[in-house]
């Protein structure tokens, strides 16, 4: 049978593009195998000596174990974690640089109207590594000891009660926005320069509940100092059992900071996977699962689109407690 002309084109043009194709998926196969073959730097979103950092650490000290090249970290605080991430959008897609991506992320695309990068589509996931719960905290002079009984006592008493946060925007500030909303509860925010200065001043009685991160508060539940009344995660912290989840009383809650590796968008495919790869046999390692739960957090893990999932969950959600809360940076 003898093909139309044009029909004829296109079959040969395709046949013409199939090895071309072919000689890149090879070349891109071969490019992966043989990455990492210089030193990666790793960006963190802020200094040195915190809870990221020293995750970001772990994970570097783990890759570099495992492929033979330096992570190298570089910290880079500032806007927000903004700053950081900004730099690996512009970074070249070679997998030579990657960067530490987080809730701070969706917090920023939902609160600045005017950043230069969109967080979704210009970060590639590779994998999520941890997250931190918080725990709801309150001054042991108040009257209620469990969650069921502070809701109902911010009920009798509204706009009575203040509720810390590290500032405006912050993660403890929004996770309290959310909380309020849930609940239905009217409770002033009081925002402050730093977790420091809050806790000061919860412990003394001047603000009355925060949620606040296992790694800061822990101790001093721990001590009595502050009074647990929920976690914040869906399940309960293995180091507290006792202390029941807020969802086991406002089914559907949680609110956690989770932090992940993420790479400029255009990276290889075979360089995300091999990466995804390693930092799960990293988080499988029951010392670093332990490391983790010594600085407060939870080792996840998965595949770059569970990662992915995460972070447009996540966007979409805190979106919405931001608006509907009114808040803007400072």
């Amino acid at each position: 049978m003898k093909l139309p002309r044009r029909r004829f084109l296109r079959l040969a043009a395709g046949a013409a593009v199939l090895p071309a194709m072919s000689r890149i998926a090879r070349a891109q196969t071969a490019s992966a195998q043989a990455y990492p073959s210089r030193p990666v730097r790793l960006v963190v979103p802020f200094g040195s000596a915190g809870a990221t950092d020293i995750t970001a650490r772990l994970v570097a000290q783990r890759l570099s174990e495992r492929l033979g090249q330096q992570f190298i970290i570089e910290n880079r605080p500032g806007a927000g974690g903004s700053i950081d991430t900004e730099a690996v959008v512009r970074a070249p897609p070679d997998g030579y640089t990657l960067v530490m991506t987080g809730q701070f992320n969706a917090l920023n695309a939902a609160m600045y109207d005017k950043l230069s990068f969109n967080f979704l589509s210009d970060i590639a996931p590779i994998a999520s590594i941890i997250r931190f719960p918080n725990i709801m905290v309150v001054n042991p002079s108040l009257p209620p000891k469990t969650l069921p009984a502070f809701i109902a006592y911010a009920k009798s008493n509204p706009g009575k009660i203040n509720m810390a946060s590290s500032g405006s925007g912050s993660s403890p500030h929004i996770i309290g926005e959310l909380f309020k909303m849930m609940a239905g509860v009217d409770l002033v925010h009081v925002p402050y320069r730093s977790i420091a200065a809050a806790m000061t001043d919860l412990i003394s009685g001047h603000v009355q509940v925060m949620s606040v991160s296992t790694a800061a508060s822990k101790d001093y539940v721990l001590a009595g100092t502050l009074t647990a009344i929920a976690v914040t995660s869906l399940t309960r912290l293995e180091e507290l059992p006792d202390i029941p989840t807020v969802g086991e009383v406002l089914p559907g809650y949680e609110a956690s900071s989770w932090y992940g590796l993420g790479a400029p968008r255009g990276t290889s495919e075979a360089m995300i996977d091999k990466l995804n790869k390693e930092v799960n046999a990293a988080l499988a390692d029951s010392k670093m699962r332990a490391r983790f739960r010594d600085l407060g957090g939870i080792a996840m893990g998965g595949s770059p689109a569970d990662f992915g999932n995460l972070m447009a969950q996540e966007t979409g959600k805190w979106t919405k407690v931001i608006r509907t809360a009114n808040i803007k940076p400072e």
